[in-house]
């Protein structure tokens, strides 16, 4: 290969290598390179790392998690008791042997009857008894009659003591004979009325009108004093309903409170109001009795069992979805947003359950946005992505 065709001195100037000149400018070019190379090393380094920096913190807020947030509002709130309880006759009468008894001849009422007042409702074999009645008839006739001659023996002595046939003795003689047959005849009278008020015990009568609840005699037994409640009787046919409540919901009701009372197996509804609260709370059981007055109806069946909502009052109330309202082993909390879309952990009282959700009556003040749902899955502290609720809930009277 022929080199000298290649390289020429035309290319290549070897006279001027060594020129100092040429040496310096070559020594510029170096440096300016140098600080062109040095600027963008700085302006990447402030690309990857502050830019960076920014890139990062923007990935993650857009990691952060969509939460739904809501403004509590108060609503009207009608607050109820749910309670259970039985039913009963409001005035149980129960009814037994008054006098002597004896043999029950024949039963004129049935459990399921009404009776009035007085009314017959057992007769009971009088036969020994009526033949007291008239042998004690007997011996006031008899006294009647020894009252009778005596007092017109005394009539008769009292016109012969004016003509001295007979002395003053025989008058105070004759007189404390009259005297002693009105005594007897009074003793007489005294002991048929007794007998006679001994038999009119013997039916079983009715003390008051109502309802009979229970009968527990047939024809032919013989009954005492002894023998214990043959009926009972619903005076008027009043019936009630005893709700069993705890101290709280006690506190919550009144005389004059109404409930919707529900029979077990029916249907049908009744209203009734509170008559009478009981002034005791159960030792064990915490629990009191408040006493619902009802009418009769056929539905009503004492020893039955009833479910009852009782309207216990209304208010204005913050209610929050049940997903928006959590526990702890201290306490009820929501979460709220705070400051830069961190969820803060708030300190709830609840008051009940409504339809709509749990009534906060403590912890609030209507102003926080509180997280509805998803909670448990988050942490204070921790960022979020708030989106308010797309339909806010009118604000209504609900049961609670």
């Amino acid at each position: 290969m022929n080199y000298e065709s290649t390289i020429s001195g035309e290319d290549v100037d070897f006279e001027n290598m060594n020129d100092p000149d040429h040496n310096g400018r070559s020594k510029r070019l170096m440096v300016i390179a140098a600080i062109v190379a040095a600027a963008l090393v700085a302006g990447l380094g402030y690309y990857f790392f502050a830019g960076g920096e920014g890139a990062a913190v923007e990935a993650d807020a857009n990691q952060a998690p969509v939460v739904t947030v809501a403004i509590p509002v108060k609503q009207a709130v009608v607050q109820t008791i749910t309670s259970t309880g039985t039913l009963a006759a409001r005035r149980e009468i129960p009814v037994g042997v008054v006098g002597e008894g004896g043999r029950v001849i024949r039963v004129h009422v049935d459990a399921g009857d009404w009776v009035k007042k007085g009314q017959v409702m057992a007769s009971i074999d009088r036969s020994v008894q009526n033949q007291q009645v008239a042998s004690l008839s007997a011996s006031v006739g008899a006294s009647q009659a020894d009252l009778n001659l005596a007092q017109a023996n005394l009539d008769r002595a009292s016109k012969l003591i004016e003509r001295g046939f007979i002395s003053k003795a025989d008058i105070d003689r004759l007189t404390a004979t009259r005297d002693s047959a009105a005594a007897r005849l009074r003793v007489a009278q005294a002991q048929l009325g007794e007998s006679r008020a001994r038999n009119s015990r013997l039916s079983i009568v009715a003390p008051t009108g109502g309802y009979v609840l229970e009968r527990s005699v047939e024809t032919g037994q013989t009954v005492t004093q002894g023998s214990g409640v043959l009926f009972r009787i619903a005076q008027n046919g009043e019936m009630e309903f005893q709700a069993q409540l705890s101290e709280a919901d006690l506190a919550r009701v009144s005389v004059g409170t109404s409930a919707e009372i529900v029979p077990v197996g029916t249907d049908a509804s009744f209203t009734g109001q509170i008559w009478q609260i009981s002034p005791m709370i159960d030792s064990q059981s915490r629990q009191g009795i408040a006493r619902f007055a009802l009418a009769y109806d056929r539905s009503l069946r004492p020893g039955g069992f009833a479910s009852a909502r009782i309207a216990s009052g209304a208010s204005e109330s913050i209610v929050l979805p049940e997903s928006a309202v959590l526990q702890d082993e201290n306490s009820d909390y929501v979460y709220i947003v705070g400051k830069d879309n961190k969820v803060a952990k708030k300190v709830v009282t609840t008051n009940g359950v409504t339809a709509d959700g749990i009534i906060i009556s403590d912890g609030l003040n209507g102003t926080e946005s509180v997280v509805l749902f998803a909670g448990g899955f988050l942490n204070p502290g921790e960022s979020i992505r708030p989106e308010k609720q797309k339909k806010e809930p009118a604000a209504k009277p609900v049961d609670s």
